[in-house]
C-alpha cells in the first residue's frame, strides 16, 4: 500500500494523543478531586476548632461575658459568606441550636438521633448526604466544643460538594487547554515533518519516476541545505547531466539553421536579381563581391558546425580578436541593400569615432548585428528609418540599432529572449521565424560577458544595445 509508513505514523500519532487525553481525563479527575476535598476539609476543619476554641466554647461556660445564641448566629452568618459554607452548632445530644442557613430561633426543634461523631473514624470529615438532611453530597467536618474535659456540642461546617467539583473542573479546563495546546504543538511539529521531510520524499519518489521516463527536464523544487536538499540537488545535477548532451546538439543545431536562412536568402535575391535583370551589368560586379562575402560566412559557418562538433558542445569557445566595429557594422548593413532598396527603408550610420575598434569574436558580433538588423527590417513599415550607432562611453562601446516598426508589447518584454517565442504582433509578419533570433543574440553577448537591452514603444519603435569591450588602436 503506498504510503503506508505515513499513515501508519499519523494512526499512532493519533492513537497517542487520544489515549494521553483519555488517561488524563479518568485519572487527573480522581486525583484532583480528592487533593481538593482534602486540602478544603484540611482547611475547614481548622476553620471549626478556631470557632469551636475561641467563641463557642465560652457559651458552655456559663460565665458573665457568653455570647447568647443570636449572638452565635450573627456571627455564623458572617462566616457562611466568608467561607461559602454552612455553619452549624449542635448540642452533644444532636440538638441543633444554630444554622447559619436557616432563620434563628430560640427554640430548636431538631435533633439529629442518628448523629455520632465516632461515624467519621480517623478522619476528620465525611462525604455524604449527612444523615439524610442534605439532597446533595456535602463534605461536613467537625469539631468538639470541650469543657471541663467533657465534649458539649461540635461546630460542624458543611461545604457542597458541588463547589468542589466545579473548582475540579475549572483546573481539568486548564489541564486540557494546557494538554491541547502541546497537542497543537506536536501537530506542529507532525506538519513540519510534512513539509521536510515526507513530501521532499515524494517528490524525489516522483522524480525518480520521470526520469526512468526519460522526463530529464522534470525538476522537484526542493530547496534546503540539509540531507533532503543535498539529494534533491544530487538527484537535479544527475538528470541535468544526462539531458545536457542531447539538449545542447538539438539547440546548437536549431542555432545554425537560423543563421544558414539569412545569408541564404541575400544570396538567392542578388542572384535573381541579376538573372533577371534588376542589377545592371555594370553594377553586378558589386553585388557578386557581396554574394561572395556571404558565401564565405556560410562557409565559416559550416567550418565551425565542424569544428565545434568535434568538441564539448556544453562550451562557448569564442575566437576573440580586435577589430573595427564600423565597418563590421557596413559591410553587415551592404547585405540588406537589395531588401531595403525594395521596401524603400533607409539606414542611417552614426559612429562618433571613424574607427572604433573592439575585442571579441567577429563572427559572432556579426551574427548579433545580422538577425538584429534582419528583424528590424522584417518589423519596419516601408519608407521607414533603422539607425545603426555606436559610441565610447567608460570603455565600452555601445552598439544601437533602432527601428521604426511596430514595436514590442510591454508584457512580451522579458519573454523576448526565450527560445521560439513569437509576440502576437510578430506573428503576421514572420511567419517563416523559429524565434530563436533573439535567443542566439542573447547568448552570443552573454558569451563575451557584456550585457543586451532592448526599449520598445507599440507604434512607435525598437531599440536593442548591446556593449562590447574598447580597445585602443596601437
Amino acid at each position: 500500500m503506498r504510503h503506508s509508513l505515513y499513515l501508519k505514523f499519523i494512526l499512532a500519532y493519533l492513537v497517542f494523543g487520544l489515549l494521553g487525553f483519555l488517561v488524563v481525563a479518568t485519572f487527573s479527575s480522581r486525583m484532583t478531586l480528592r487533593y481538593l476535598t482534602e486540602q478544603r476539609a484540611e482547611s475547614l476543619y481548622r476553620e471549626a476548632n478556631y470557632i469551636s476554641a475561641n467563641f463557642v466554647r465560652s457559651y458552655y461556660a456559663d460565665s458573665p461575658d457568653a455570647p447568647s445564641l443570636a449572638t452565635v448566629y450573627s456571627h455564623f452568618q458572617a462566616l457562611d459568606t466568608y467561607l461559602n459554607a454552612s455553619i452549624w452548632l449542635l448540642n452533644a445530644d444532636g440538638t441543633l441550636l444554630v444554622n447559619s442557613d436557616g432563620s434563628y430561633s430560640e427554640e430548636s426543634n431538631t435533633v439529629i438521633e442518628e448523629f455520632d461523631p465516632t461515624d467519621m473514624g480517623s478522619s476528620y470529615y465525611m462525604i455524604g448526604d449527612f444523615y439524610g438532611l442534605f439532597r446533595e453530597e456535602t463534605l461536613t467536618v467537625a469539631a468538639p466544643i470541650t469543657y471541663n474535659f467533657r465534649a458539649r456540642g461540635y461546630v460542624l461546617i458543611h461545604l457542597p460538594m458541588s463547589i468542589l467539583n466545579a473548582q475540579r473542573d475549572g483546573l481539568l479546563n486548564a489541564t486540557y487547554l494546557t494538554l491541547l495546546l502541546i497537542f497543537t504543538l506536536s501537530l506542529m511539529i507532525l506538519v513540519a515533518f510534512t513539509f521536510t521531510v515526507y513530501r521532499p520524499l515524494k517528490k524525489i519518489t516522483e522524480a525518480a519516476r520521470q526520469y526512468a521516463q526519460g522526463n530529464f527536464k522534470y525538476q522537484p523544487e526542493i530547496y534546503g541545505e540539509d540531507e533532503i536538499g543535498q539529494l534533491a540537488a544530487t538527484l537535479n545535477y544527475m538528470a541535468h547531466e544526462l539531458d545536457e548532451t542531447d539538449e545542447y546538439q538539438k539547440k546548437f543545431v536549431a542555432n545554425i539553421s537560423h543563421d544558414f536562412r539569412s545569408p541564404l536568402t541575400s544570396i538567392k535575391g542578388y542572384v535573381e536579381a541579376m538573372l533577371d535583370g534588376t542589377i545592371p551589368p555594370e553594377m553586378q560586379e558589386k553585388y557578386l563581391n557581396i554574394v561572395l562575402m556571404e558565401t564565405e560566412r556560410l562557409n565559416k559557418l559550416t567550418s565551425g558546425l565542424l569544428t565545434l562538433n568535434s568538441f564539448d558542445t556544453k562550451k562557448n569557445r569564442l575566437d576573440i580578436t580586435d577589430f573595427d566595429i564600423n565597418t563590421v557594422i557596413k559591410n553587415t548593413v551592404s547585405s540588406f541593400e537589395g531588401q531595403c532598396r525594395d521596401r524603400h527603408i533607409s539606414i542611417e550610420l552614426l559612429f562618433d569615432a571613424k574607427e572604433q575598434f573592439v575585442s571579441a569574436d567577429m563572427g559572432k558580433i556579426q551574427q548579433v548585428l545580422y538577425n538584429l538588423l534582419d528583424n528590424a527590417i522584417k518589423f519596419s513599415p516601408n519608407d521607414s528609418q533603422i539607425t545603426i550607432e555606436t559610441t565610447l562611453r567608460h570603455e565600452k562601446v555601445f552598439i544601437s540599432v533602432k527601428d521604426q516598426g511596430v514595436g514590442i508589447p510591454r508584457e512580451s518584454m522579458k519573454k523576448i529572449w526565450e527560445r521560439f517565442y513569437k509576440t502576437d504582433a510578430s506573428r503576421g509578419k514572420d511567419k517563416k521565424g523559429t524565434g530563436l533570433g533573439l535567443a542566439i543574440v542573447k547568448e552570443i553577448i552573454t558569451s563575451h560577458g557584456e550585457h543586451i537591452n532592448a526599449i520598445s514603444t507599440q507604434g512607435v519603435g525598437t531599440e536593442f544595445i548591446f556593449t562590447l569591450p574598447h580597445v585602443h588602436e596601437e
